[in-house]
């Protein structure tokens, strides 16, 4: 490890190399001021050249923003290109305008602070204070990208690991009844047949927007009433349509309802139907929901979000959104007495335990209505048996 002494009037600037920096491509050297005789400055940088050795050191002019790029343009190869798309998002719009030109080894937990504090009061569009939910997700931003920069021996310390990032409440749940979700079904089938079977089949089954816009003809047993969910249609960072992998990165298979079924395959006659008018053939790779003949392009998930919301519009149920059909699927399940297992396994949660953190309520009312039911059938069984003793 190489470091040289230079004077600067009264003191001594202490230069340590600390190799090639991966954004400039230029040697990093670290330097520090000490006030003192030369033998004293020598011993000095002894022990400088020696603490860089060790690592944790960004060269002067690193900057938190070319760290930030730095890590973004590596994670985004194992990023949906969603979760891309929303962090390149967040860091141009609350991250690097504040911290852009920080110097990485300057930047301290303080300014973390008071950018996340900043962030609540106005960070928001037109001045709007911002959610505690989005603050906390530009400190998940900034943490991992600090933390990378420690792998690298940029810094020493992640300063986002004692940050104070705001805690975010549990959101309440109040999913629609079953009567608004039939008249959203009826209503959007009113608007297009092939949109009331795709509400439909987000009631039974739950599943999630993009999953069920990458749900192919192949992936359906009419038969056998099953559907396996193994893609999602999600935007990419130019809007364009990708089909990748789950959520979870895997597939499942679930039973629908025959009801669920039949309108499935009144579904299936009306794209075969459009496919021969057009001359081409459906193939089995076919899209459930496409504008094309063909079914080779599926419909875009935003598109169905408006789509939806002019349709809840019409009936007056402003507040309903699309996920919240998800929801209902799940809670109804829940209050039915499904496991949680089995409720688990058709959303495709990763595991049991997300789907008791979302609906730990519910689950608590099916667990107190168990109770009560167990509790019904013993008083009933020692009604009976005292009534028979009586008889004796």
């Amino acid at each position: 490890m190489r470091g040289h002494l230079r004077k600067r009037g009264n003191a001594w600037e202490l230069r340590a190399y600390a190799g090639v920096d991966p954004v400039t491509k230029r040697g990093k050297y670290i330097t520090r001021t000490f006030r003192g005789g030369k033998r004293d400055a020598e011993e000095a940088l002894a022990r400088f050249v020696t603490e860089v050795s060790g690592g944790g050191h960004a060269a002067q002019d690193t900057t938190v923003g070319d760290l930030v790029h730095e890590w973004l343009e590596l994670a985004k190869p194992d990023l949906s290109p969603t979760t891309a798309r929303g962090y390149d998002w967040m860091t141009k719009t609350y991250i690097l305008p504040s911290l852009e030109n920080v110097p990485l080894a300057r930047l301290k937990t303080a300014q973390l602070d008071r950018l996340y504090a900043k962030l609540r009061e106005t960070g928001g569009q037109d001045g709007n204070a911002l959610s505690a939910a989005t603050v906390r997700q530009v400190h998940a931003i900034l943490r991992r990208a600090l933390q990378q920069g420690v792998r690298w021996g940029w810094i020493s310390t992640n300063p986002a690991s004692a940050a104070s990032a705001p805690k975010v409440r549990s959101q309440h749940l109040d999913p629609p009844k079953p009567a608004d979700v039939i008249r959203l079904v009826e209503a959007a089938k009113q608007e297009d047949p092939d949109f009331g079977c795709y509400l439909l089949l987000a009631a039974t089954t739950g599943a999630r927007r993009g999953e069920l816009c990458g749900l192919q003809w192949r992936d359906l047993d009419l038969e056998g009433q099953t559907m396996t969910i193994s893609r999602a249609v999600v935007e990419g960072a130019h809007s364009e349509l990708v089909a990748k992998g789950t959520k979870t990165h895997s597939s499942r298979r679930i039973a629908v309802d025959s009801r669920t079924a039949e309108v499935l395959g009144e579904q299936r006659q009306r794209c075969v139907q459009r496919s021969q008018a057009c001359g081409v053939r459906l193939p089995a790779t076919a899209y459930v929901f496409s504008a094309d003949p063909n079914g080779r392009r599926p419909w875009a998930p935003n598109d169905v979000t408006k789509v939806f919301i002019r349709v809840r519009k019409t009936i007056g149920l402003d507040d309903v959104r699309l996920h919240d059909l998800r929801h209902f699927a799940a809670t109804r399940m829940l209050a039915a007495g499904v496991s949680v297992r089995t409720v688990s396994g058709r959303l495709g949660h990763a595991n049991a335990a997300t789907t008791l953190g979302v609906y730990a309520h519910f689950v608590e009312e099916s667990d107190r209505d168990a109770a009560d039911k167990l509790g019904a059938l013993l008083d009933e069984a020692g009604t009976a048996g005292s009534s028979r003793r009586g008889k004796r």
